[in-house]
Parts: structure tokens; C-alpha cells; sequence
């Protein structure tokens, strides 16, 4: 409950720690990015190839666990046609990130600066996921990270939830957690987390600084 004025109600949580989602959240990533070149601009085709092959389904078992080597021989058995589209995926998955979402990336720093405990829980392939946490600074601001392909279970089964709670001893009547997928949200509020759908940086900002935590 929060007053009209956007500052927690007296009685309310009071949220002392922030969990960020990462795909979408703070890092730039779209199939697209790359699939646009390799289509070189045919954007009918690239979504035809985007729903029906490399589809999300197909990209979640990864972050669920399954290794690209066989995600890969099972798509080409059934698409032998599409057999370099299906392993740019995870031969070019640097070019899928253009970079960080820098306005999500600033409010990281400012929760840093003002001491709050940072945690990240994403769902990613344990394959893909080490080097692009090499790219990036802002991973050094995070004191736990939790990443669905080396747990086996993905966003928004709770138990991922609960790993990160057990593994870091992180109450879930003190966190928020901040999700660009309402689904993955809505998870952690069933679990007493305060989650927030992330839309932009400019509303994250809003909506942390009503919890008074910026």
C-alpha cells in the first residue's frame, strides 16, 4: 500500500533489496538484431524463420538447461534447409546484444551508490551467458546472480525464485524484483516479493522511488 503521495504507507514492506531481470531489462537482447542481417532486411521471411524454427519455445529449452548442440541437430534433422540460421544462433549470440539498456544500467549505479543489495535472476543458457557477463561492468554491482541453464528450471516457476531467496539469503518480504515479462512479476509476487513489469528506465525510476529506495 503506498500513500497518495508514492511513499510506502505506514505499515507497509519495507523493501531494502533489488533483484533485476536481465534480457530486456538491462541488456539490449533480440533474436533480431541478428537475424536481420542474415535476412539481409526481409522482414517477413525473418519473422516466418523467428515463429516457425529458432521459435521462443525452442530458445526456452535452453535456458532451461538443454545444450546447443542438441537443440541444434534437432532442429536441423527437421529443417536441413535452415541448418546455418539454426547454429548462427549460438555461433553469432554476441550479435543478438547490441549492448546495455543505459537508463536501466544508471539506476543500477544510483541503487549502488546509496548501498542497496543487488541480485540478478535471469533466464539464459549456461552456454551463452559467461561471455556477455564478461562484456559488461555493471555485473560487478551484483552480489548474486542466478541464471535459469545452470539450474535447470526457468522464470516463472518458483523454484528459481527460491534458489535465488535460499542461495543468498535474501527475505522475500524485502525485495523487489524487476522483470520486463508480467508473467515473471506476477511469480514473485505470489512468493511476497514486490515485482514491478518493467516498461522503461524513466518508470523503473518512478516506481523505485515510490518504495523509497531512490
Amino acid at each position: 500500500m503506498k500513500r497518495a503521495n508514492g511513499r510506502p504507507a505506514e505499515g507497509a514492506a519495507r523493501r531494502s533489496v533489488v533483484v533485476f531481470d536481465l534480457g530486456g531489462v538491462l541488456i539490449d537482447w533480440n533474436p533480431r538484431h541478428l537475424y536481420r542481417k542474415l535476412f539481409a532486411g526481409d522482414e517477413a521471411a525473418m519473422e516466418r524463420f523467428l515463429a516457425t524454427v529458432c521459435t521462443q519455445h525452442w530458445n526456452e529449452r535452453q535456458d532451461a538447461g538443454r545444450s546447443f548442440a542438441e537443440a541444434e541437430a534437432e532442429l536441423i534433422r527437421v529443417h536441413p534447409d535452415k541448418a546455418e540460421l539454426v547454429r548462427a544462433w549460438r555461433r553469432r549470440f554476441p550479435e543478438m546484444i547490441p549492448g546495455a539498456i543505459e537508463g536501466t544500467v544508471e539506476i543500477v549505479e544510483r541503487l549502488h551508490a546509496r548501498g542497496v543489495p543487488l541480485y540478478a535472476l535471469s533466464n539464459w543458457s549456461r552456454e551463452t551467458f559467461p561471455s556477455q557477463r564478461r562484456r559488461f561492468a555493471f555485473f560487478e554491482r551484483f552480489r548474486g546472480i542466478v541464471v535459469s541453464g545452470e539450474e535447470g528450471v526457468i522464470k516463472p516457476d518458483r523454484r528459481i525464485y527460491e534458489i535465488l531467496f535460499g542461495r543468498y539469503a535474501v527475505a522475500p518480504r524485502d525485495a523487489v524484483f524487476v522483470d520486463d515479462n508480467p508473467a515473471n512479476a506476477r511469480a514473485a509476487d505470489a512468493l511476497g516479493v514486490h515485482g514491478i513489469h518493467y516498461r522503461s528506465p524513466g518508470a523503473l525510476a518512478d516506481e523505485l522511488a515510490a518504495l523509497g529506495l531512490l
